[in-house]
């Protein structure tokens, strides 16, 4: 108990020191390039994980072949795929290709569920007032499916945020450079420094998820949400 205590000592000391928040190893630079890092990387996830489960779920074609292919895509090691990647090609690029592998399966599987789930009948009403195929996917089936959606892309972005760690093994920056740096180094306040900026960082991501979803899905929706 007493070396956690000296850890969290030894950790609020780091955080709080004046050195730690100035020049280019500084927490304001790294969190800057690991929110880069990961706000593109959940771009290009949203992108193509959105467009994917909105056609598959919608269409109703296709969703075994996406669903595989998502599945497949989990199962791939990133810290690998990094790696094999940057024998290629030593650039940010490789960390990028991988937090987006990563991250398109929950966006893709949760946009599916969600659209596929909505009630036929709603639909069906949709289309006898007159709504085109369009019309009927983005003001009847994305709003029902929206909790599902969301649920996604927050997945997604607290494991891009997590997992943005290991832009720092090839030599790159963020937080996981502290990390790294403190492992080389046998430096465990560094480290445990580093996890802690991560984890609140994977809570802030959290926070905010759930405060757009209280602000953008219908009542109704998150009633049946707490019910069910």
């Amino acid at each position: 108990m007493n070396d956690l205590w000296n850890q969290i000592d030894l950790s609020w000391e780091w955080l709080t020191a004046s050195s730690q928040w100035h020049g280019d190893d500084g927490i304001p630079h790294r969190l800057l390039q690991h929110l880069y890092y990961s706000g593109v990387s959940l771009f290009f996830a949203a992108v193509i994980g959105l467009a994917l489960g909105l056609l598959v779920g919608h269409t109703g074609r296709g969703g075994f072949l996406a669903i595989s292919v998502a599945n497949v895509a989990r199962a791939i090691p990133t810290f690998g795929l990094v790696l094999f990647i940057v024998v290629i090609e030593y650039s940010i690029t490789p960390v990028l290709i991988a937090l987006v592998a990563l991250a398109v399966p929950p966006i893709l599987v949760n946009t599916f569920e969600g659209v596929r789930g909505v009630d036929p009948d709603a639909k069906d009403a949709a289309r006898g007032v007159g709504m085109s195929e369009w019309e009927v996917l983005w003001r009847a089936e994305v709003p029902m499916a929206l909790p599902l959606i969301l649920l996604g892309l927050r997945t997604s972005a607290i494991q891009v945020v997590a997992t943005a760690t290991i832009a720092a093994y090839p030599g790159f920056g963020g937080l996981g450079r502290y990390i790294i740096d403190g492992l080389a180094r046998n430096d465990y306040q560094l480290v445990v420094g580093g996890t802690v900026l991560v984890v609140l960082l994977a809570v802030i991501v959290q926070l905010i998820f759930a405060a757009l979803r209280r602000l953008i899905v219908s009542p109704g929706l998150l009633g049946s949400a707490r019910s069910s």
